[in-house]
Order: structure tokens, then sequence, then C-alpha cells
């Protein structure tokens, strides 16, 4: 019998959800690839299997498991993709070889006075122009990442817009002459989604998200990107790559 919290403030459905997909992610249904039924999952947790249908659907909606009606509850056959941080990282590199497609859409730009956060990230002064960008990026049609980055408004004043052709970030910095840039600096940690990840990555109310702060430098140490990724953390693991020196992971 598993336990769920009836006064946690989480509700029930979303805590089943969390525990199934833990017992997923553990091996515990490897043997036949799906879910046990209703009834025996209501069992489990003592719950109603009102309370169970909305937990799978919520599964289902992530793409964890698939309902297939008057067969059962499946599991999904994708495995989390892994993706290297490290000195050099790079979105389409790092993933390079998982997946059939990969591509990035911009969901949003504008230029903005730099917070006190950003504007020490970048080693600006505050309140000095910043171009901010709302990016998500794709695997397989399946949504893996939203990512915010700021940019110093004054060096890089159209970046959007060379964005919104060259499509790479590293293309566009090597059209403003940087030919090359390191990660001086990431923080990992682990969030529930908010409405707008969960909007842009299709996730379902109370899910987990992985979020990397990071600060991308030139070669010589001029910073040129902060940013705050925010990863799916049912589809992708973050791997720090320790084989290739780094610094503040």
């Amino acid at each position: 019998m598993e336990f769920v919290e009836r006064r946690s403030g989480i509700s029930l459905w979303r805590q089943i959800a969390d525990q199934i997909r833990i017992a997923i992610s553990n091996g515990e249904f490897s043997d036949t690839d799906m879910l046990p039924g209703e009834l025996a999952l209501a069992k489990r947790f003592e719950v109603n299997r009102h309370t169970v249908r909305s937990a799978i659907a919520s599964l289902a909606r992530e793409g964890v498991v698939r309902v297939e009606q008057g067969r059962g509850t499946f599991i999904a056959g994708h495995q989390r993709l892994h993706y290297p941080i490290g000195r050099r990282t790079r979105f389409s590199a790092g993933l390079a070889g998982q997946t059939r497609t990969l591509s990035g859409s911009l969901k949003e730009s504008r230029m903005e006075t730099a917070s006190a956060q950003v504007a020490q990230a970048l080693a600006l002064d505050p309140g000095a122009p910043v171009v901010r960008l709302v990016r998500v990026s794709t695997a397989d049609d399946v949504p893996l990442s939203r990512a915010i980055s700021w940019f110093d408004g004054t060096r890089f004043p159209d970046f959007a817009e060379r964005l919104a052709k060259q499509r790479s970030i590293t293309a566009v910095l090597k059209s403003f002459g940087i030919d090359d840039y390191v990660r001086i600096s990431t923080r990992i940690s682990a969030h529930h989604a908010d409405p707008q990840t969960l909007e842009d990555l299709r996730l379902s109310p109370g899910a987990i998200a992985l979020r990397t702060e990071a600060i991308n430098a030139e070669v010589g140490g001029r910073r040129v990107e902060y940013s705050n990724t925010y990863f799916a953390a049912d589809r992708i693991e973050l791997d720090i790559d320790h084989e290739t020196p780094s610094t503040g992971l």
C-alpha cells in the first residue's frame, strides 16, 4: 500500500501520478510495460477509481503512459534524453543522435531594463538595456525545455531579429564577431512548473521542472548570456560533464 497525504495541500491525484511516475522510472512495471488496472491502483492507494483515473489522465497528457480502450494503460516507450552540461554547452550538439528531429521556436522577445539579478549576471549596471528572449525547444515534436535568456541590449540590440533568421544562439553570436563562448556557471534546482511552463511544455498542474540558471561568456571572460531554462523532468536528464574543465558546476 502506498502512502498519500490527505491534508498536504497537494491533490490526491497529483500525489498518485507522481508516485506512479517514480515507480515507472524504477522499472516496477517493466515486466508487462503496463500499469495495473484502475481497481488495483485504487486499492493500492486507498482512493476511489475516479481519483486514479485523474492521475492516469494527467500522465497520459504528459506522454508518460498511453491508454488503450479495452486493453489497459501502457507505459510509453520513450526514455529520458541525456543532456550534458560542460564547458561548451550547446543544446543541439548535446542531444545529437538521441532524437530524429530537434527544433526551437522563439516565443517572445523584448528590450527591457536589467533587474539587479540580470545586471549582476551579465556584469552590467542595474537598469541597463537588455534583450529578453523566451524560446521553447522540442525533440520529435515533444517539448523539452523553455528558456528565458538575457543579452546586453547595447551590444546586441537586434539579437532577436537575427535569431529569427539564423535560429541558433551560436550562429547569432558569431554574426556579432563572437566565434566561441563557454559556460562559466550553472546552478540546477527542481521546482513545480509555473503556469507558463506548464503550457509551453504541455505538462499537467503540479509537474516538476528542472531549472538551470546559467551564465555564458566569451573565452576572454566577457559575459554574453544569462539564462533560466526549465526542462520537463520526465523527458530529460542533465548530465554534468566532469571530463571537460568547467567552473561553477
